[in-house]
């Protein structure tokens, strides 16, 4: 492995960190219940607890955690919102004793941890498996839940796209890919995640792994076999009562296009589709400037 002071994975986690920290954000822990603890980039606590602008949580899907995936947004929206971008329960620094694993249990944890920070209404942005997230949680509070966006995030899921993904990249289990050991299966989620990743070393990728990947792997995988979502051979998808927004890489090969298009029917007259070209499952690393407007013009105008 790469000692952590040659370490690319490290030393752009600092340059992140101190980025968020100059936008005027800060790393804080919260006990959001007796069991378990979330870990977020927030606003710094006021002391009256007021919040002067709209809040607005990041969802982070089931890889690197939060600040890895929302890096490229983080300055564009910190203008417009109170911004919170949680470590989902087992990733980053967020644990739990409680024995529960769906992405039920993580929509209720960012609820808590919503209420804890005193914001009343928030509008919820989920990204893949944080799109299962902000789904549910819309869905079971919409009285809190102010707009809602799902990017890239098979919600409507069927028990079958599960294999059918496992036959797009020639793997026998989920966990091969969503879960990589070695150089070969990271390469292989790259593959399938991004629409032009061109070459990465095997020695960038296993620190990767190593600094990104291997914490909490017990629990991650117990993450996965705990989605409700995905069990059935039909969705069980209800309309939103929100403005939804889905956003799609034309070429996400993980959550194919025509998911999107019938997601967007499955979730009522509230929702819109907005579909990226030149990009794949991460549209919001891909083509940041791309997915910003679209994100701005449906958030703040």
């Amino acid at each position: 492995m790469v000692s952590s002071c040659l370490s690319f994975v490290s030393l752009y986690g600092s340059f992140i960190r101190r980025s968020l920290t100059a936008a005027g954000l800060s790393s804080q822990l919260l006990d959001v219940d007796s069991d378990t603890t979330i870990h977020f980039w927030g606003p710094k606590p006021s002391a009256n607890g007021d919040h002067r602008k709209p809040s607005l949580l990041l969802l982070h899907g089931f890889g690197p955690h939060g600040i890895w995936q929302w890096r490229l947004q983080v300055s564009l929206l910190v203008a417009h919102f109170d911004l919170y971008i949680p470590d989902l329960v087992f990733f980053g620094e967020s644990t739990t004793n409680s024995s529960e694993r769906s992405e039920i249990f993580q929509a209720s944890a960012m609820t808590k941890l919503m209420e804890k920070v005193g914001a009343e209404k928030y509008s919820v942005v989920g990204t893949s498996y944080g799109g299962f997230v902000a789904y549910r949680m819309a869905a079971m509070w919409p009285e809190r839940v102010e707009k809602v966006v799902i990017a890239s995030s098979g919600v409507n899921m069927r028990r079958r796209d599960n294999q059918e993904l496992m036959n797009r990249a020639n793997l026998e289990k989920i966990e091969d890919m969503m879960l990589p050991e070695t150089a070969g299966q990271l390469r292989t989620l790259i593959r399938m995640a991004v629409f032009n990743s061109g070459y990465i070393p095997d020695f960038v990728l296993n620190d990767f792994i190593d600094k990104l990947y291997g914490e909490n792997r017990n629990e991650k995988l117990e993450l996965l076999k705990g989605l409700t979502i995905g069990q059935d051979d039909t969705p069980k998808i209800a309309p939103l009562q929100q403005e939804v927004l889905i956003i799609w890489g034309e070429q996400d090969n993980l959550f194919l296009l025509s998911m999107a298009k019938e997601l967007k029917e499955m979730l009522g007259k509230n929702a819109s589709l907005e579909v990226i070209k030149k990009a794949g499952h991460v549209p919001q690393l891909e083509q940041p400037k791309h997915f910003n407007k679209i994100l701005y013009q449906f958030l703040c105008v």
